[in-house]
């Protein structure tokens, strides 16, 4: 480098702001460090060197003195036990001490001499008798330690040698006592001789067995040996290997077994039960553990890991058995026979329950009916998602599913409702409140019931549950006290081991009494339900209704929940709880079905006010909400409508169809849609014009022009009255019955006929038509008189009708039906089959209600069935086609959640409106005046005064005169569009204009009326017009 000129030395400057100094500090405790931890490391080499070179040098030298012993045990007992006699198992001898030193599971020659040892030890106790003085000699007292050494550690190898040599042995594993010359049962045997509970060490030779974990080698010795039961015809045959289980399972530490307590992941619970069907392969196993006490405490102890939230089970045997779900079928299956005996214990069966609501909640659910239907739905969608993978549900193996479901039948749920609800009496009063045992009782019922409910399909349960046990009357009685006292917040604290969080105490209670009384009316009759008052009182119902509102309201408005879209978990986790807003979900939608099914009993015969339905919250705020989607209001007027008051749902229901009308009617300027119509042939014109228009034009605005029966168009411009007119004539033509599509019941109410197709051939069609007619009438607000049938209504709402429907259909067969119902006698004398005829336009046909009917006797067992086949067949299957073509006509107007917010009483109101909306008053009230006319003009006074004195009748046809329809809206004449107006007509009064007829203008809801002198003239005049019935040309 150059000379700058500048004789100093610059200066250093590290960028990163540390002096050299620091830099090297630093490096130096980092060199520090690492040399510390490289220390560290060799030191820990050494030491794990020094340790294996010790394991090593140990088992080198324990294995040349095992080899020692062996070769002096050869040399004086001989390697076949040829010099052993009876004074060798003596505690003086070296026959077992060196055996028990030497021993090895693995060693071919080693299980020779024990499999030898054991016939010995079988054949010398039949000798003498005695084991006692075999192993002890003459004084057991002071030898009493050596002995019980040398028998538990006798007891452990024989176990261990067919463990380790399990697989060699597979075949012999379950072989009886009566093969006595095959190795495992000479094994097996002699563990059952040494473990007898007679024998004073017998407890402590099983404790030590528990010690090193008996169970595990017992499970794993089954699982090997299970799949040659079958084919070595060991089945029906008491195994040496379930006898000496069979003895072990019952020290179970109680008086007089003084055996330790087991850790619950080593226990025959976990290990054993969980084995898939074990009492299959066990059966004498399982009457043990059912008769004489032992369930009690196994499920006790599970019920402890339950509360605990302990996953105390091992590796599922496969995928299809997975442990949980073998435990719980296994735990059922033998449950029935412990519930059954007198001393079974109100504890037992809240264990049982317990844990049996925390391993069903486990399992997928089985409410389908079999593998295919699980696979063909799956097939639908070729892709999956990966978070959906990792959530789909497994299936179980078939047999599983069998056991599980088979083993919850009606006699298990008699004898557990019985033991839990035993202590409970129903004619507590209202001011007892309930105590702990009763709140526990129904707790641990209703959360297995509600799984159950959840996991098993229903038809095997609901019936069961509905009328073999009193469940609805224990859980109402609770329910109402509960309530009354205030009792909930306590409900709440003794079921959180169930229900974790806060949520209300009476969440349980409701998921499980809803949908069971449900059930229950759907198959109670009238007179049992209004005059019997079965199940429940009405008064009690009336309670019920504001507890389900008041709950509802709760869940689905003050403190919603979303609900849960993932699947079911199907692994078991230790912190497995019941999900609670699942729950919540649940019941908000089982409370709302049993509110509506009430509602609909309310709506056949009254017992309480329709008020009584209507949540206390509901305001302008909420019906704003509720037109908007995904709204909390919106939810709960399709999940819930009846909380909300019917005004309210149909100022909501009258704003969508506005909504909609304004929708189409903004996208065509000019009416594309004219019919020209003859009155004569009015259906068939309507139907041939009607059917060619699309979807979009029926939801446009159509004018028609009506032609009398002299060819010649009627007079007047339709601006919607002609229209509605159109609509009322066509709808009274196309469902009057000798048209023959609709048929009368005896309250003259339409309903499908079964026999169209015999009148029609293109019936569906039509019925497609008429469908499109209903909804065109109700989309553009105009009211029709067509009163139908209630059973029918339901159909539009994709309703299923039952057994107490069928009076308003036929009367008579349902009185039928009901005193077969309650036939004390033999009904299969009366000669009944599964048929049923039907008898349409005079032709006679036979249906069978199942497949094989005609062959099938109707019986005392089966007469409810019967029953229910035939109210299905006459108010479901017979109209299911025509019912269906009208569905799917109607729908292309009206969509389904526009309807869903009406019960079909309130649909027929929607249809037809009220004859309380012919309220002269209330026209009067909402009246307007031109023309000269105002509301104290005396022409006026006189024709509101002849209106009022008009008939029912007659008033029904005025107000069609001058709207078009002869019903008013459905909420009052406030809601006419436009509102009724009153006319001068006639000018200045004269003689000529005072003989004219009134005239109306239906599209504006306009009467134009002369200004008659006297009230008689206008009354005459009036009802000439009204009755004239000269279509539009007075218009």
């Amino acid at each position: 480098m150059f000379f700058s000129g500048d004789s100093s030395t610059r200066k250093r400057v590290d960028l990163g702001g540390r002096s050299t100094k620091e830099r090297d500090r630093q490096k130096l405790l980092e060199q520090t460090r690492l040399e510390r931890n490289r220390r560290s490391w060799i030191r820990q080499q050494n030491f794990a060197a020094l340790k294996i070179q010790k394991c090593f040098r140990g088992r080198k030298v324990a294995a040349a003195e095992h080899s020692k012993v062996r070769e002096q045990f050869y040399g004086r007992y001989g390697r076949h036990c040829q010099n052993v006699d009876r004074f060798s198992f003596g505690p003086d001898s070296e026959f077992l001490r060196q055996l028990l030193f030497f021993f090895d599971a693995r060693s071919v020659g080693d299980f020779s001499i024990l499999v030898e040892t054991c016939r010995l030890l079988h054949q010398f106790v039949r000798e003498t008798g005695d084991i006692i003085s075999l192993v002890a000699g003459m004084d057991y007292s002071s030898k009493h330690a050596l002995v019980k050494h040398r028998v538990k550690q006798l007891a452990y190898i024989c176990m261990k040698a067919v463990h380790q040599n399990r697989n060699q042995l597979k075949d012999q594993l379950f072989a009886a006592p009566e093969e006595a010359t095959t190795s495992t049962t000479l094994l097996l045997e002699a563990l059952v001789l040494l473990i007898d509970p007679k024998l004073p060490w017998a407890c402590e030779t099983v404790g030590y067995l528990f010690q090193r974990k008996a169970f595990i080698l017992y499970r794993e010795i089954i699982l090997t040996g299970k799949e040659s039961i079958k084919t070595h015809n060991y089945i029906g045959r008491v195994s040496s290997l379930e006898r000496s289980l069979a003895v072990v399972i019952s020290h179970i530490g109680q008086e007089p077994c003084t055996c330790p307590n087991i850790d619950p992941h080593w226990s025959f619970s976990s290990q054993i039960l969980t084995v898939p069907f074990v009492w299959k392969l066990f059966p004498y196993l399982g009457e043990v553990f059912a008769r004489r006490g032992l369930s009690q405490h196994y499920i006790n102890q599970m019920s402890l890991c339950v509360k605990n939230h302990a996953d105390v089970l091992p590796k599922d045997a496969s995928v299809e058995l997975p442990g949980y779900a073998c435990l719980i079928g296994n735990i059922l299956e033998s449950s029935g026979v412990a519930l059954s005996q007198t001393d079974c214990s109100f504890q037992m069966a809240l264990d049982l329950a317990g844990v049996a609501t925390f391993l069903l909640e486990a399992l997928p659910s089985m409410k389908s009916s079999n593998r295919e239907s699980k696979e063909d739905s799956m097939g639908d969608d070729d892709m999956i998602e990966g978070d959906d993978i990792e959530t789909m549900e497994v299936c179980l193996n078939n047999d599983l599913e069998r056991q599980i479901c088979d083993a919850i039948d009606p006699r298990f749920l008699l004898q557990l409702t019985n033991v839990l609800f035993g202590g409970i009496s129903l004619s507590s009063g209202l001011h007892h409140r309930p105590d702990d045992k009763e709140v526990s009782a129904v707790g641990a019922a209703c959360a297995f019931l509600h799984v159950t409910l959840n996991t098993l399909p229903l038809e095997r349960i609901m019936t069961i549950l509905a009328y073999r046990t009193e469940l609805v009357s224990v859980l109402w009685n609770f329910m109402k006290r509960c309530h009354e006292n205030q009792k909930w917040q306590s409900v709440s604290e003794q079921l959180a081991y169930l229900l974790p969080g806060d949520p209300p105490g009476w969440l349980l209670p409701l998921a499980v009494f809803c949908p069971v009384y449900k059930h229950m009316l759907t198959l109670v009759d009238n007179e049992e339900f209004y005059e019997q008052e079965k199940p429940l009182s009405l008064k009690d119902i009336r309670y019920l209704v504001i507890i389900l509102r008041q709950a509802l309201w709760q869940l689905l408005w003050v403190n919603p929940t979303a609900p849960s879209n993932s699947s079911k978990p199907v692994t078991t986790t230790s912190s497995k709880k019941h999900p609670v807003e699942l729950i919540q979900h649940r019941v908000s939608i089982v409370a709302s079905e049993l509110l509506s099914q009430l509602q609909d009993w309310n709506n056949r015969r009254e017992f309480t006010s329709p008020s009584d339905f209507h949540a206390d919250g509901v305001n302008e705020f909420f019906i704003t909400q509720a037109v908007i989607e995904n709204t909390r209001a919106n939810d709960i007027m399709k999940q819930a409508p009846f909380l909300v008051p019917f005004t309210s749902r149909v100022k909501i229901f009258t704003s969508q169809l506005a909504a909609a009308r304004q929708r189409h009617e903004s996208n065509s300027v000019f009416t594309r849609n004219r019919f020209r119509i003859r009155r004569d042939r009015i259906l068939e014109d309507a139907y041939d014009q009607m059917s060619a228009l699309s979807e979009d034009d029926l939801r446009g605005p159509i004018r028609v022009t009506f032609v009398n029966e002299f060819g010649v168009e009627e007079a007047g411009i339709d601006g919607g009255g002609i229209f509605k007119d159109f609509m009322e004539n066509i709808t009274r033509a196309a469902f009057d019955v000798q048209y023959g599509l609709f048929k009368e019941t005896s309250d003259h109410l339409l309903y499908p006929s079964p026999g169209s197709g015999m009148i029609h051939e293109q019936h569906l069609q039509f019925f497609h038509f008429l469908g499109i007619l209903l909804a065109k009438a109700m989309f553009e607000g105009i009211l029709v008189d067509i009163p139908f049938a209630t059973f029918f209504l339901s159909k539009l709402k994709q309703k299923y009708n039952y057994l107490n429907d069928l009076p308003s259909l036929d009367p008579e067969l349902y009185r039928h039906l009901i005193f077969l119902k309650r036939y004390k006698g033999y009904i299969s004398e009366l000669e009944l089959y599964f048929v049923i005829l039907n008898n349409e336009y005079g032709v006679q046909t036979e249906e069978e209600l199942r497949p094989g009917g005609k062959n099938l006797r109707v019986t005392n067992e089966n007469v409810i069935t019967f029953i229910h086949l035939v109210a299905n067949h006459r108010l479901n299957f017979q109209i299911r086609q025509q019912s269906s073509h009208f569905l799917r006509g109607f729908q292309q107007l009206i969509q389904k959640d526009w309807i869903d917010m009406f019960n079909e009483h309130e649909l027929q109101l929607l249809i037809s409106g009220s004859l309380d909306s012919l309220d002269v008053d209330d026209l009067r009230m909402h009246a307007n005046y031109v023309g000269g006319y105002h509301s104290e003009h005396y022409v006026i006074d006189m024709f509101w005064e002849v209106l009022k004195s008009f008939s029912l009748e007659n008033q029904k046809k005025f107000l069609k005169f001058v709207t078009g329809c002869s019903r008013g809206p459905l909420l009052g004449f406030k809601y006419l569009e436009p509102l009724f107006c009153i006319q001068r007509a006639g000018g200045n009064g004269a003689e000529g204009a005072l003989e004219r007829l009134p005239t109306a203008a239906t599209c504006m809801n306009l009467l134009k009326l002369p200004p008659y002198r006297s009230k008689e003239q206008l009354e005459s005049k009036l009802m000439y017009a009204i009755s004239a019935d000269a279509g539009f040309d007075l218009s």
